[in-house]
């Protein structure tokens, strides 16, 4: 799977880069669980590849890359690098669109985001809670906001699948796959202590507050992950 070794400045020019070229273009992030997952579901494995970016998130991109012998010049995260996409959607004059959460979630996000960027034009919101069957009039409830960025948080894979499917018919330029990104902008999801993220380790917290719900995403998962990535590079050496 391709992901982009940038820096955040690097990675902000590329968004520019795919705000002004033609056509809708997409911005999605990749970690270990993601990995896992577009190891077994060939749609979502599709939707990456085709993205016209895709960034790294987590220790554990981190951990793969140095096994490979490289390295990622920043954690290019959902949570810390999107805010700095909307900065320069309110810097450029476009308009934003969040689609996703839980009722309200997405409604709540818009309003703490305007007090945190109140240059930032954000021109509808709607929820996730909608049925496969309701994409496509989701996408023109979109298109007549004349949204230029829509972020999409209805988590993995359902995000990259809808703006695979849905974004040309949104009229907007880019479509960002954002995950829980609302739920962190709108308060009601606490962020890890600045220390425990600066050391890779938010998926502990998380894990901590949510163990039900993300045991096997990150218990599971993540040692199928590493085990996945050695694997890979004995693979590599025996060729």
């Amino acid at each position: 799977m391709p992901v982009a070794a940038l820096t955040a400045r690097q990675a902000i020019s590329e968004v520019s880069g795919l705000l002004a070229a033609p056509g809708p273009q997409t911005l999605m992030y990749v970690n270990a669980h993601s990995m896992n997952l577009a190891r077994s579901h060939r749609r979502y494995r599709a939707c990456l590849a085709d993205a016209d970016l895709v960034l790294n998130d987590g220790s554990g991109l981190a951990m793969a890359a140095r096994v490979r012998g490289r390295r990622f010049p920043a954690n290019l995260n959902g949570t810390d690098f999107t805010p700095e996409v909307l900065r320069l959607a309110a810097q450029e004059g476009l308009s934003v669109y969040l689609l996703g959460g839980r009722p309200g979630v997405a409604a709540r996000a818009a309003d703490r985001l305007a007090e945190r960027m109140p240059e930032l034009k954000i021109v509808g919101h709607h929820h996730g809670y909608f049925r496969d069957d309701e994409g496509a009039a989701v996408a023109a409830r979109i298109r007549e906001t004349g949204a230029d960025v829509v972020l999409v948080a209805m988590g993995n894979p359902r995000q990259e699948l809808w703006l695979s499917e849905h974004l040309p018919a949104t009229g907007a330029a880019l479509g960002v796959a954002v995950g829980a990104f609302l739920d962190f902008a709108a308060e009601l999801v606490p962020r890890a202590p600045r220390w425990m993220r600066q050391a890779g380790i938010e998926w502990v917290y998380r894990l901590i507050r949510e163990p039900m719900r993300l045991f096997t995403r990150y218990v599971v998962g993540n040692p199928l992950f590493v085990a996945r990535v050695l694997a890979d590079r004995v693979l590599a050496a025996l060729r």
